[in-house]
This record gives C-alpha cells, sequence and structure tokens, in this order.
C-alpha cells in the first residue's frame, strides 16, 4: 500500500490567523486603556487638579502669641518736689541757702504727742512720723525717747545763735524754721544734744531705722565740708519716706550729695 507526500506544518506563530487575533487583542486593549482615562460623561481627559481653600475643610489659625515688653525701670525723680519752696518737704537750707522769706512760717503745725524737753511743734506731716517713730523704738527696746528741739522761728534762732557758725545756724539759715527738724535723745537726758548719743542705744537706733519713717540723719559724721556742720547724731529732718527710702538704698550720705548741690561749707561772707 502506497501513501501519499505529507503536506509540511506551519508553526503558530507565522499563521495568518495568529497576527489577526494578537491585533485583535492589542486593539481591545487601547479601547480599554483609553476608557479608563476618560472622563465619566464628558470623554475629555482627566487632570489632575489641587482643590480650592474653599473645596478643603476650613482651618482656624493659631495666633502667634504677642510677647509682653519687660517695663522699663523708672529711676527715682529728683524733680518730683521743690528743693526752693519752704512749704515742700524736699526743700534745702544749708549756709548756701537762706530761707527765701525770713518771716517764714511754716503750715500746719501739730504737737507731736511725746515726750519733750521745751516743745514738740511740727509740720503735720513729720509730727506724725515722728510719733509713729518714737512708739516703735518703745515698742522694740521698751525704751523711750524725747524731743529737745523742734520748730523754732525766725526770732528764736536768733536768740540761740551765738556766732559758732559750726554748732548753730544763723537766723534764717536753720533748718528748725522749716518745722522738718527735729533733735532727739534719750528720755533720761543722758548725752542730751551731744555726740556721745549716737553711742546710745536710741542714737544707734535711729541711725538703723529712721529712714522708714522718713527721717534722715542731716548732719552725718565727716561731712562738714560738705553741710558746714559737726557731726550731730541728734539731728533729724523729715523728708517723707520715698526720699529717706531713696537715700538709704543708694547709700547716699547727704541731701546735698543726693541733689548735686555745692558743698555749703561757710556762709557767703566767710569767703
Amino acid at each position: 500500500m502506497s501513501f501519499s507526500a505529507q503536506r509540511p506544518v506551519t508553526p503558530f506563530w507565522r499563521r495568518p490567523s495568529t497576527w489577526w487575533i494578537v491585533s485583535g487583542v492589542v486593539v481591545i486593549a487601547a479601547v480599554v486603556a483609553g476608557i479608563a482615562v476618560l472622563g465619566p460623561t464628558t470623554g475629555s481627559l482627566l487632570v489632575k487638579t489641587t482643590p480650592s481653600p474653599s473645596a478643603t475643610k476650613s482651618r482656624t489659625a493659631t495666633p502667634t502669641p504677642t510677647p509682653t515688653p519687660t517695663p522699663t525701670p523708672v529711676g527715682f525723680n529728683k524733680q518730683a518736689l521743690s528743693i526752693d519752696d519752704p512749704n515742700s518737704l524736699w526743700v534745702i537750707v544749708n549756709k548756701h541757702r537762706p530761707l527765701a522769706d525770713p518771716t517764714y512760717v511754716p503750715s500746719p503745725l501739730s504737737d507731736a504727742p511725746v515726750s519733750y524737753a521745751y516743745a514738740s511743734t511740727m509740720r503735720s506731716e513729720a509730727a506724725d512720723a515722728l510719733t509713729a517713730m518714737f512708739a516703735a523704738y518703745t515698742a522694740e527696746t521698751g525704751g523711750e525717747m524725747m524731743l529737745q528741739s523742734v520748730y523754732r522761728s525766725y526770732d528764736t534762732q536768733a536768740e540761740l545763735y551765738k556766732g559758732d557758725d559750726t554748732l548753730t545756724a544763723r537766723p534764717g539759715y536753720s533748718e528748725h524754721q522749716t518745722g522738718l527738724a527735729a533733735d532727739i535723745g534719750d528720755i533720761s537726758g543722758e548725752c542730751a544734744v551731744q555726740t556721745c548719743f549716737a553711742d546710745m542705744q536710741a542714737g544707734q537706733w535711729l541711725a538703723a531705722n529712721a529712714w522708714q519713717f522718713g527721717f534722715v540723719l542731716r548732719y552725718p559724721d565727716g561731712y562738714i565740708d560738705t553741710t558746714g556742720y559737726e557731726f550731730e547724731p541728734w539731728h533729724y529732718r523729715f523728708v517723707g519716706t520715698d526720699l529717706s527710702t531713696e537715700m538709704h538704698n543708694t547709700g547716699t550720705p547727704t541731701l546735698e550729695d543726693f541733689f548735686g548741690l555745692e558743698p555749703a561749707p561757710r556762709y557767703p561772707d566767710q569767703g
């Protein structure tokens, strides 16, 4: 029995039908991909955009806190009160600065309800402060102080002045005429108006505490070339607590130094 010759078999990838199938698949894939990037209704290409602020969730901005400025310290005002007006608590009377009116009488005047040798009349503000100071001394120490001399008129000063310019002021040049000065001693009278008062309990207490009540030691030891007077540990001058505290805190010994005044060791007629 005889057999006819067999045809050669064409490979799959060379068959025309295979290429038609592949081409169809590619076309279908391309169509599907195009649909994926088309808009759902308009067919336009989708473009990624940034949402407008109105489309985003509203956010409340956190305000930046404003730092509180540190206050600038205000220095002591040396012009707050006059040093020329005899009615001022800061008036300065010395050998270069007499009272403008020799007949000046301070007002109002009051009698401090404390022990005294001759009188207790002072400017009312000074009398009140001195009364509180005497009471504090007694409460703290059990001792008692006594006034030796306070307000003196021009005529009274003229009677007291004996020509010793380092111990007594001339009339018209005395702090006592302002009603703001007080000569203070111990109730015993010991060392009254003497430098030894500085060593007594009352003298030491005043030196340490008088500033708290508005008083300053007017003629400290070693400042005769500034004040014109020897050391007077009994002579205190009322200036109010603002000034007395500032002088205490700054360690300023005299009113002349504090206000930048020229020293007044002698009267003008003494050269």
